[in-house]
């Protein structure tokens, strides 16, 4: 069995969101990228994009429904594309889900099982968005976890220190970039 990076929401419109923090988080990001690339793992990029005319976005959908007026979250919108900062690279695997969680309307699990990937090492925005929603996903569906916590950021900070410190470690092993890295070379 293998470990996989998830480098989740990273896309342009996103990480625009994060201000000067954004620049931060992709250099930590970069790092991961680098670390897991040098050992062979295999990186997956998630986005979230909708087809035209955004027919997968019910009214019922508060999180997603002033998409539908915006048009900001179509697939072939750059500001859903993978922030060009990371440099996707032949190999990695681009992910487009449809809500939250990396794994609601994608084929996120048919590509990990069909890689016979076992662990996933999450990064992503929002912490509270899909790094929750996935780590939950990914726990139920028997997956070991890591989430890179400087890797991983939030709109509000107290949110992202109480799922890093309190809620996450009940189903993962919560880390820095640097120690990941480290446990990687050891």
């Amino acid at each position: 069995m293998s470990e996989a990076l998830l480098v989740m929401d990273m896309q342009v419109g996103i990480v625009e969101r994060l201000g000067d923090r954004g620049a931060e988080l992709l250099n930590t990001v970069g790092v991961a990228l680098t670390a897991a690339r040098d050992h062979g793992l295999t990186v997956l990029f998630v986005r979230v994009a909708f087809r035209d005319g955004t027919p997968e976005i019910s009214a019922n959908n508060k999180s997603f429904s002033a998409a539908v007026l915006s048009q900001s979250l179509g697939e072939s919108n750059p500001s859903t594309q993978i922030h060009p900062a990371l440099e996707v690279r032949e190999g990695d695997v681009i992910i487009t889900k449809r809500r939250v969680s990396a794994f609601a309307g994608s084929d996120l699990d048919v590509v990990l099982r069909s890689l016979a990937v076992d662990t996933l090492v999450l990064t992503g925005i929002a912490t509270s968005g899909v790094v929750l929603s996935t780590t939950r996903q990914a726990a139920d569906l028997d997956f070991r976890l890591t989430i890179l916590h400087d890797a991983c950021a939030d709109g509000d900070d107290e949110v992202h220190r109480v799922l890093m410190e309190k809620v996450f470690p009940r189903q993962a092993s919560v880390v820095t970039t640097a120690q990941w890295a480290a446990q990687l070379d050891a």
